[in-house]
């Protein structure tokens, strides 16, 4: 498909698409960028290869999706918080994102979309999964979907508690975030519904008993997990993935131990998420 002379290829029927005719060191004009941003909502995540960027370069391109975010507790770049490290190699005590998550969803406010860039790439290994959670939930059968529209959960930061100490890191606020939110969200753009809980961040549905949460989060963790919702991107030197960060959620492949996997990664700030 062309948009504006930008070529969009789909790698699969619910989420993802190679994005071609695009160099992001220079800037683009309003209608090559609503081209971009309309199909990342179509598509939901965007990969774009041999972008040579700079940081500030990565910066502006953030920067045209609305105001960046600032991680509450990873590593940043050169003093300069908008800019998230993203590294793993042999002495890593581990690797960012290797369950299937949502960015910072125990803010008030999570992202709505990510730009990660990598310089460094193993050889084999390091890809990144990306599932559509307008899938999952379409999936679901009618009597599901009206037991957990209503619903809310409570999302927290404690995955990060600890973690980020190992590599100097460690929360900038005082409070670690969380946050209640729904568990079937709609999608302030689109209009679309769609899962909205993930595991590292999803602690419990408010109003169950344990037991009863649990037996549900489980489910749904396993539901959307499905590799018919799902596709996968193998990264190469100077590529740069944009996803949605209300629509989707990752999972980053930690099998190129102790090979390094290394880049940089600009977050823009989101809205509150509504049923």
């Amino acid at each position: 498909m062309m948009r504006n002379d930008i070529e969009i290829r789909p790698l699969t029927r619910h989420v993802g698409a190679e994005v071609r005719g695009v160099d992001l060191r220079e800037p683009l004009d309003d209608d090559r960028f609503e081209a971009i941003h309309q199909a990342l909502l179509d598509h939901l995540v965007l990969f774009f290869h041999d972008q040579d960027i700079t940081p500030d370069q990565h910066v502006a391109f953030g920067r045209r999706f609305g105001e960046l975010h600032v991680h509450p507790a990873a590593p940043c770049v050169d003093g300069r918080p908008e800019l998230m490290k993203i590294h793993a190699d042999a002495s890593s005590p581990f690797a960012e994102g290797t369950r299937w998550h949502t960015d910072v969803s125990s803010e008030e406010e999570p992202p709505m979309a990510s730009l990660l860039h990598l310089r460094i790439v193993p050889e084999v290994g390091g890809d990144t999964l990306f599932a559509s959670m307008y899938a999952a939930y379409d999936a679901l059968s009618d009597t599901m979907k009206r037991i957990l529209d209503p619903l809310e959960a409570l999302h927290n930061s404690d995955v990060h508690r600890g973690r980020y100490e190992q590599v100097g890191g460690g929360l900038r606020r005082e409070k670690y975030p969380e946050a209640v939110h729904p568990v079937i969200r709609t999608h302030p753009e689109t209009g679309r519904k769609l899962i909205y809980v993930n595991a590292p961040f999803t602690k419990h549905i408010i109003g169950m008993k344990p037991a009863e949460s649990d037996a549900l989060l489980q489910f749904l963790y396993a539901h959307c997990a499905n590799p018919e919702f799902q596709c996968r991107f193998r990264w190469r030197t100077n590529s740069l993935a944009v996803w949605d960060n209300r629509s989707t959620q990752h999972l980053a492949t930690w099998d190129y131990y102790p090979a390094t996997r290394s880049g940089v990664r600009v977050t823009v700030k989101g809205d509150r998420p509504r049923h």
